[in-house]
């Protein structure tokens, strides 16, 4: 058998994208998103284009700035957690270790290896690095898993960005009459292009991707244009 990279194959994987994949997918969907749908809502229930583009220059400033703010808060959250969990598993590896390499043997023998097996390799792993065996097969962490709250933030904010300066070119380009028709296509295809794009960068079904978010971004787009024709006032 020829000699592989062993790390050139690790990271050939798309799970180790996933982090910041995630971040900026929603970051960039919901920008899109709610950046046109307020477009839409306001369109409906407006004569001019300066109330439209007042609006959604709003909407997407405020908006990019809650995604990425939101997302620290989020992720820097999900980190306090992880790390007390493990500040407590060094605790109780200092405190009561044979209980603990009783618990991580169980664990091995629960995904397959034998009692004895399981327990040899509970003990290297303890011997090698304890706190890192037990925060990995106990707990669940990983370099994978654990986020970076600074990149989750700019990459939702970012990506926001982005995603809400499309339908802004529409609000400032597209004829007044009819702009919700001309908002909704172009929104539809910029979430086509966002789902391939999300679903090649990821390794997924693209057909799967670009079906789940057309269809509710479409949902979110009609409810808009509804509340906007029914409590609007022209203006």
């Amino acid at each position: 058998m020829s000699d592989i990279n062993i790390d050139n194959y690790l990271d050939s994987h798309f799970i180790h994208r996933s982090n910041w994949l995630r971040a900026a997918v929603l970051g960039a969907n919901d920008g899109i998103i709610s950046v046109s749908s307020l477009a839409i809502g306001v369109t409906a229930a407006s004569a001019s284009r300066e109330p439209i583009i007042l609006a959604t220059v709003a909407g997407l400033v405020a908006g990019a700035l809650s995604m990425a703010a939101g997302e620290y808060v989020s992720v820097s959250s999900q980190m306090d957690t992880e790390h007390a969990d493990i500040e407590r598993e060094r605790q109780e590896l200092e405190e009561m270790p044979d209980e603990e390499l009783k618990i991580l043997a169980h664990i091995y023998e629960q995904r397959g290896l034998k009692k004895e097996t399981a327990l040899m390799v509970a003990k290297e792993l303890t011997e090698h690095d304890a706190l890192a065996a037990h925060v990995r097969d106990e707990l669940g962490i990983n370099e994978i898993t654990q986020a970076n709250p600074i990149q989750a933030a700019l990459a939702s904010g970012a990506a926001f960005t982005v995603g809400g300066m499309m339908p802004l070119l529409m609000v400032l380009f597209a004829p007044l009459k009819g702009m919700e028709f001309w908002l909704y296509g172009f929104t539809i295809l910029s979430l086509i292009l966002l789902g391939a794009m999300a679903a090649k960068t990821g390794g997924s079904s693209i057909y799967k991707a670009v079906l789940r978010i057309t269809i509710w971004g479409t949902i979110a787009m009609a409810l808009s244009a509804g509340v906007g024709a029914l409590f609007g006032v022209n203006v």
